[in-house]
């Protein structure tokens, strides 16, 4: 409950002091998310968006799929 200080002021003691440490590390914490993975971040949060033809090209430039089977899957793609 109530208790007197030294300094001659009243309070609550440290009772609250624990969840003042807790609220800061919390808003460090968020600061810190929005900075790394939320609207701020590089990009503003965004993920892009690629169409399914870019996708299909990134595959076989890796060489996940052959020549076969990139002409098929592209003739399906703009059909």
């Amino acid at each position: 409950m109530w208790s007197h200080h030294s300094d001659g002021m009243w309070g609550m003691g440290g009772s609250y002091m624990g969840l003042g440490w807790i609220l800061i590390v919390v808003a460090v914490a968020a600061v810190v998310w929005l900075f790394v993975r939320g609207p701020l971040a590089a990009g503003g949060g965004r993920v892009e968006k690629r169409s399914a033809l870019e996708i299909l090209k990134e595959r076989y430039a890796r060489g996940e799929i052959g020549q076969a089977e990139f002409e098929q899957k592209k003739r399906d793609l703009e059909a």
